[in-house]
């Protein structure tokens, strides 16, 4: 896994909005590097062309990317909506901001700097919206449910894709250790169960929601698991969730399980569609 220096910027907040970086480039770049990396996995690709395809963005249209990053789909739906159209990235993250308006260019995608849960759109504005891994670090995810209904015309469609953290599976280790350090990974995350809840928030929204609710595996690259775990396992160590004794045990089991092809993380993402 190349570049994976670009992870020691990260912190366990650094997705989380507020979050103040004590390096900010050092942040960006490491947020940069993560959805990168993510954007290439073959399950986010599969999710992203299916929640495309379930919006089906049409020329002329407004569409919107909550928590658009790089803006790698905000330049997608500009493609789809066309120069008589409107393409939407909402990104708190001004470096994020930054590298997504240079990546951009030409395109006709635009960026702004708002929050999930008070979108800077008149009430029925919007045609589209998805919302990609971004509920798993939202306080108020419900909340965020009722601002896109808000904005959405009567017959716009919103995508919402996260992932659910109570699915993921991990091998080799023993068990008892990675529960304790999913458990740590888990309560410093505002809403690490993401997934399994949005269908239940879309209707309490008032959408309806499409019965075809998608799923996949999302699989870290080769190498990544041993660079994940080595940063859970620090934090971890130093916040008393687990010994440094069996953090060390832990990541000399990963080495040798990667070395011979046995590694293996996964963790479910789902995406749902709902209509107003």
């Amino acid at each position: 896994m190349a570049d994976t220096d670009a992870l020691a910027g990260l912190t366990a907040t650094s997705f989380h909005r507020g979050n103040v970086a004590a390096d900010a480039a050092a942040d960006t770049a490491g947020q940069v590097f993560v959805l990168d990396m993510q954007e290439s996995l073959p399950g986010v690709i599969r999710l992203r062309d299916w929640a495309l395809a379930a919006l089906a963005p049409q020329p002329g249209e407004t569409a919107v990317d909550v928590g658009s990053g790089t803006g790698a789909e905000v330049r997608r739906l500009a493609a789809a909506v066309g120069e008589s159209g409107r393409a939407v990235g909402i990104e708190p993250h001004a470096g994020l901001r930054a590298v997504a308006e240079q990546r951009s260019a030409g395109t006709g995608a635009t960026f702004v700097d708002a929050e999930a849960t008070a979108l800077p759109f008149e009430d029925a504005s919007v045609d589209m919206i998805r919302c990609e891994r971004v509920f798993q670090h939202l306080t108020d995810p419900a909340g965020a449910v009722l601002e896109f209904a808000r904005v959405l015309r009567p017959g716009g469609r919103v995508v919402v894709i996260d992932s659910d953290w109570g699915t993921a599976v991990q091998t080799p280790g023993d068990p008892d250790v990675v529960r304790r350090l999913a458990d740590f990974r888990d309560a410093r995350s505002p809403n690490p169960h993401a997934g399994r809840h949005l269908p239940g928030q879309f209707a309490r929204a008032g959408l309806t929601v499409d019965p075809d609710i998608a799923a996949t595996a999302v699989i870290p690259p080769t190498g990544a698991l041993l660079v994940l775990v080595e940063k859970t396992v620090e934090e971890a160590v130093g916040a008393g969730a687990v010994t440094q004794a069996e953090g060390d045990a832990l990541l000399a089991d990963i080495r040798t399980a990667q070395a011979a092809g046995e590694a293996f993380m996964a963790v479910t993402m789902f995406a749902v569609l709902g209509r107003r």
